[in-house]
Formats: structure tokens, C-alpha cells, sequence
């Protein structure tokens, strides 16, 4: 099956989401339970609050999407590959993707992107190549999708990482309940 931004609009409404497995092969995956991070729960730590601060760092949204793709795609294992960030480019061009960037002196250090659906997002991966640069863009990301009534921010799996900000897992009857109400809203990025 070729991966197209059609079938990525289709799957993540179904509560579905690909990688790339053993051989490059496109893997599809519906966890249960499913991470997502409440909006109204974010936590945000004490030093992470200071680097919050203006001066810190110079936030933009879908300013290098593709720069963020392959921000995260750096760690190794990965599993974001030319494919994924090809067709993924391809929802950014159509709006149903975007990104958050993380600026220093006029570098990319951190960042994040994700699928936009209704009032839904779809987190993706993070990245940083300065300390707390990742947890800065989970952060404008957050404040980003209150402000404009996001109903969903889905991380995919609740990790020990992921716990400190508020994620929480949560059963796939529940999730999928949430993303139906979350797909009816009309929601701009």
C-alpha cells in the first residue's frame, strides 16, 4: 500500500497511524491504551517555565516543516524516512500538518510537528539540539491548541518522558469517542 496524504487523512480519523518497519515496510498502529495530553492538564516544570520567558528562545509555527522533519529524523534509531517526510510535506502543503519551531541566534535547535484534523492534532515526534528546546515547542504547541479550542492532543503512547508533562493513557474506546468529537470540530492551526 503507497503511502499518500489521502490515505494518512483517512487512517488518523480511524485512530490509526504508520511507521516504517523492518525493511522500510509501512506498519500500521491503533495502541491501546492511547497517550494523549489533556489540554487543560499540561505541565510545565519550574525550569522549563524560565526558558518559557521571552528572550529565551524565538518561537515560530510552519515556518520549516521540513527542517523539523528532519530535526527529529537525527536520532538514530528513526523512523522518519525521505517517504515520511515527502508525504507528510505533502499534508503541511494542504494545512493538515504543520510544525512548531524553536529558534536560537537564528538556528533551528528544537521543534515538533504533527497532523491537524477538525480539532484534533496528531503529535509526530519532537526534536532538540539545545537543552530543553523540545520540551519548549510541546509547550507553545499546547498553548497554541488552547488558544484556539483544540478538543484532542494525541502523543500516541504514554511514556516516562511523556508523564511529566500530564500525558495520561487512555483506553481506545475512550480515545476513539474523543477523536470523534475532536474530527467535528473546525478548528484552524
Amino acid at each position: 500500500m503507497k503511502l499518500t496524504p489521502e490515505l494518512l487523512d483517512r487512517t488518523y480519523r480511524q485512530g490509526i497511524f504508520p511507521m516504517p518497519g523492518i525493511f522500510g515496510m509501512i506498519e500500521w498502529y491503533q495502541p491501546d491504551p492511547r497517550g494523549i495530553l489533556p489540554l487543560d492538564g499540561f505541565h510545565a516544570s519550574r525550569s522549563l517555565q524560565r526558558k518559557l520567558k521571552p528572550g529565551h528562545f524565538e518561537i515560530t509555527y510552519d515556518q520549516d516543516f521540513v527542517g523539523v522533519m528532519r530535526g527529529c529524523a537525527e536520532r538514530k534509531p528513526t523512523w522518519i524516512n525521505e517517504q515520511f517526510i515527502s508525504v507528510y510535506g505533502k499534508l503541511h502543503a494542504q494545512g493538515k500538518a504543520h510544525s512548531v519551531e524553536v529558534w536560537q541566534a537564528g538556528k533551528l535547535v528544537g521543534g515538533t510537528y504533527g497532523v491537524h484534523l477538525g480539532g484534533a492534532f496528531f503529535a509526530e515526534s519532537k526534536f532538540h539540539r539545545v537543552t530543553d528546546a523540545s520540551k519548549v515547542a510541546l509547550a507553545k504547541l499546547v498553548e497554541r491548541l488552547r488558544a484556539r479550542d483544540f478538543g484532542l492532543l494525541e502523543v500516541q503512547y504514554l511514556t516516562p518522558h511523556l508523564a511529566q508533562f500530564g500525558v495520561i493513557a487512555i483506553p481506545h474506546e475512550d480515545y476513539m469517542r474523543k477523536l470523534k468529537v475532536a474530527l467535528d470540530l473546525k478548528r484552524e492551526f
